[in-house]
């Protein structure tokens, strides 16, 4: 099974993540975490919009998920990709794996004040753009963010509060 957790920036998708990944006993595969370590062996690296590392980092994050559901591992995936790079990355996926997509949501401003806290606290995210990116440029984005729109089961889970909504129970038994 591939569990895919996707939404805007800022809307708690990578600790879902790592909850449910815990929860149903498979690895995480998380965009931003390979992005982070990929810097960490690129000496100056500047983050941009659609730099050489952030190519990188797309096409490492789906020969990973390949691999493993080549190997038949359940994993959780999980990236801020809108519908647009979710769907021609899964596709190929449709008939050797059982997806399930789970999209987060907050409202804007959640998503924000996140970005903020996270961008100022830790220094993992230097690899990301995220200071570069205004306020009003974060808002547009996460108001048109189009979701992964594939013939598979899906979930929205309000992720405003550590007490999702639904739950971790009930997000578990959709994927059961």
């Amino acid at each position: 099974m591939i569990v895919v957790v996707s939404g805007p920036p800022g809307t708690g998708k990578t600790t879902l993540a790592h909850r449910v990944a815990a929860a149903i006993g498979c690895p995480a595969i998380c965009r931003d975490e390979i992005k982070e370590g990929m810097a960490h062996a690129t000496p100056g690296f500047v983050p941009g919009p659609s730099d050489p590392l952030t190519m990188r980092t797309l096409s490492t994050f789906f020969d990973v998920i390949g691999l493993l559901v080549g190997r038949g591992t359940t994993i959780v995936a999980e990236a801020a990709f809108q519908d647009q790079i979710w769907t021609p990355g899964l596709t190929p996926f449709l008939g050797r794996a059982d997806l399930r997509v789970v999209h987060c949501v907050v409202p804007a401003e959640v998503a924000l004040s996140r970005i903020t806290a996270r961008t100022a606290s830790d220094p993992r995210r230097a690899a990301h753009e995220d200071a570069a990116i205004t306020a009003e440029a974060r808002l547009r984005t996460h108001n048109a963010f189009q979701a992964v729109d594939l013939p598979v089961p899906s979930l929205t889970v309000d992720t405003s509060r550590e007490s999702y909504d639904p739950g971790i129970s009930e997000i578990v038994a959709f994927l059961s």
